[in-house]
């Protein structure tokens, strides 16, 4: 009841007339069902994003339609089991074309997803953020097809997002292709961007005038807060995503640890910097199973 709950909160957000939000609902970025838990525990938090960039760093491959379809589904699955919020999925370009997203977007309904974006790159991708990038988005007709297959084969939200930015074609390119989307069926719009100022973020915003809101990943420009963007693009922007703070925050914290370890020469020190075992069996759980034993093993 609490995931659907959460899930019809969301879509509330995502379907609403673009100039009738004012406070966008907030995403955070997971690569796995512990960081998933963790951000639910945060509060604040409207949805889970199932991160492609983060699931990529985890396993130690670049973020370029390297990990395997079967792995991001089940990992994906997996961080919906353990909490409450809605899963966004980030399946990049949907695997292939418009049929193999079709085939695809079952079952991650099936998996009990609410939203998945799908960005008009070609296939392979390459990752959005990376200096030097092949950044190829396909023709607009080609990802029309793909919004429009997805948005046939299942009744999850549908976000596309144009990489028209990332690949330096500028605003008009932007507009044309998000109004495309908009066209074929999108439920809200992605606008991306990699320059460390959100000046054509924001302009994208206040030329927006398709009628589903819009989606933006603030990674390059943090200086922007949540409510700084809602003021500033008259309330357009209905959904927020941190996109990959959950893996920075990990590699930051363990390499702290690991180096520490290494520098005292035991673990003493470390200790009051990292989280303690009772917590541990807590987000995994530990009770609940301790109470099933109680009423069934003899």
């Amino acid at each position: 009841m609490a995931k659907r709950a959460a899930t019809d909160a969301l879509r509330m957000k995502l379907t609403m007339t673009a100039h009738a939000s004012t406070k966008p609902a907030i995403a955070m970025a997971a690569h796995n069902p512990l960081a998933a838990k963790l951000a639910a525990e945060a509060g604040g938090f409207d949805a889970i994003w199932a991160s492609g960039f983060e699931l990529s760093a985890a396993n130690a491959v670049p973020d370029a339609s390297i990990i395997s379809p079967d792995l991001h589904l089940q990992n994906t699955r997996s961080m919906g089991e353990v909490q409450d919020l809605p899963i966004i999925a980030d399946l990049d370009t949907g695997f292939g074309n418009a049929i193999n997203l079709a085939y695809a977007v079952k079952k991650y309904e099936s998996a009990g997803v609410a939203a998945i974006v799908i960005e008009d790159k070609t296939f392979p991708k390459d990752s959005s953020l990376r200096p030097g990038g092949r950044q190829l988005l396909v023709p607009v007709e080609e990802f029309q097809g793909k919004v429009a297959a997805a948005k046939a084969m299942c009744s999850m939200l549908v976000i596309a997002r144009t990489e028209a930015f990332i690949a330096g074609l500028g605003q008009d390119e932007a507009l044309e292709r998000g109004l495309a989307y908009e066209k074929a069926g999108a439920d809200a719009i992605l606008i991306h961007s990699k320059q460390s100022t959100p000046d054509e973020i924001l302009s994208f915003c206040r030329a927006w005038t398709g009628k589903v809101p819009l989606v933006v990943v603030p990674t390059s420009y943090p200086q922007l807060s949540f409510s700084d963007i809602a003021r500033l693009t008259d309330g357009k922007v209905g959904l927020l995503i941190c996109g990959n703070h959950a893996i920075r925050a990990a590699v930051a914290g363990m390499r702290r640890a690991f180096r520490k370890i290494v520098n005292d020469g035991g673990i003493a020190g470390v200790e009051e910097e990292v989280a303690s075992v009772s917590e541990i069996f807590e987000l995994q759980g530990d009770s609940d199973m301790r109470e099933l034993e109680r009423k069934y093993l003899r």
